[in-house]
């Protein structure tokens, strides 16, 4: 009787003992996308960007601009508050050619508008080479938050406080004008004297076509995180940087053919104010950063979809979404907002 009396005891006394409640699971979105048209501020005619996000409805297949794309067209936006993502893809390039890294960051929590450069596109390349492109673009970017936070069906659900940019290549130049870098149009004569032989950055033998004469290097305090993947970045110096006090995740491939990883990422890594997070890839091209290729896409371009003997696109691609999901969260997000848990919350 003693025995069931204290086994009693002990049942009820370990019946009070508080239980921690295991973590909720972070939520699993799928993605929408919504077409944003606003105003080039350059010349005040349409320009396009395509904001993906965080959504609760189905999601299916897009074929956007000849990629197939992991999104739904006006799909149900997800209740939260969420930072806000500017990608600014290359020269002649477009954001679509990244957009597994904006569907997945999208789904981490994150809205992502990918922006279109009205006159460096695809499609279109009038304003190449010119002074109203580099200053430009970081000012269509601009734009492009303010539509953003303007329209109907993305405003309720996006931070104004909370806003990174992502840049690639050119978006990369774009990214740090952004935040504070100002060009220095001598180092560019200079570096084309030294390599006359880079079509890329010297086609217009290190002078910049003096279209307009009225713009500057205009930077967005809104901004407060860049990820930069293979920058153009060789018109910065440590002097004209000392304006960049936001927090640079940075990417580039030491097997860059096209954009010489001394003079632009490897400069940059030493000569920012705050020391960025480098992450130099092995043997990787300057074309790695793109969306993995699917065979048509291989068959149709192969310099772009090609990589070198032992670089694996889909594990880079793997790996550059977790750490840009988890630097932008730590970055931009505040964890103890109600609404916003990124998959990777639960990381270190």
């Amino acid at each position: 009787m003693v025995r069931l009396g204290a086994m009693l005891l002990i049942c009820l006394f370990s019946s009070l003992i508080p239980v921690q409640a295991a973590p909720a699971p972070p939520p699993h979105w799928s993605v929408g996308y919504h077409e944003l048209t606003f105003l080039d501020p350059l010349d005040l005619k349409p320009m396009r960007a395509i904001a993906f996000y965080p959504s609760t409805g189905i999601e299916h297949s897009s074929k956007l601009e000849g990629y197939l794309v992991q999104a739904t067209e006006d799909a149900r936006v997800a209740i939260g508050r969420f930072p806000m993502l500017m990608l600014s893809h290359g020269n002649t390039g477009t954001p679509l050619a990244l957009h597994d890294l904006a569907t997945s960051l999208a789904r981490k929590g994150f809205v992502v508008v990918a922006v279109i450069h009205p006159g460096d596109n695809s499609k279109d390349h009038s304003r190449l080479g010119t002074l109203s492109n580099l200053y430009g673009r970081p000012i269509q970017i601009s734009e492009a938050i303010t539509a953003t936070l303007a329209d109907p069906m993305l405003s309720p659900f996006v931070n104004p406080d909370e806003v990174g940019v992502i840049g690639y290549s050119a978006g990369g130049e774009t990214a740090l004008i952004l935040s504070g870098a100002t060009p220095d149009l001598n180092r560019l004569r200079r570096y084309c004297k030294e390599r006359p032989d880079d079509g890329d950055a010297c086609s217009t033998n290190g002078e910049l076509i003096v279209d307009r004469d009225d713009l500057r290097p205009v930077a967005d305090p809104r901004v407060h995180a860049l990820l930069l993947m293979a920058p153009l970045s060789l018109k910065f110096g440590r002097h004209t940087l000392a304006g960049v006090h936001v927090p640079v995740l940075l990417y580039s491939g030491d097997g860059d053919k096209l954009v010489a990883l001394d003079k632009n990422a490897a400069a940059l890594a030493r000569q920012l104010p705050v020391a960025p997070d480098f992450k130099l890839l092995a043997g990787a091209g300057h074309f790695v950063f793109m969306a993995p290729c699917t065979r048509d896409q291989l068959a149709a371009m192969p310099a772009l979809c090609t990589d070198a003997d032992g670089v694996d696109r889909e594990d880079i691609h793997r790996n550059l979404i977790s750490e840009a999901g988890r630097f932008f969260f730590h970055t931009l997000a505040k964890p103890s907002r109600a609404g916003m848990q990124t998959a990777d919350q639960t990381l270190p």
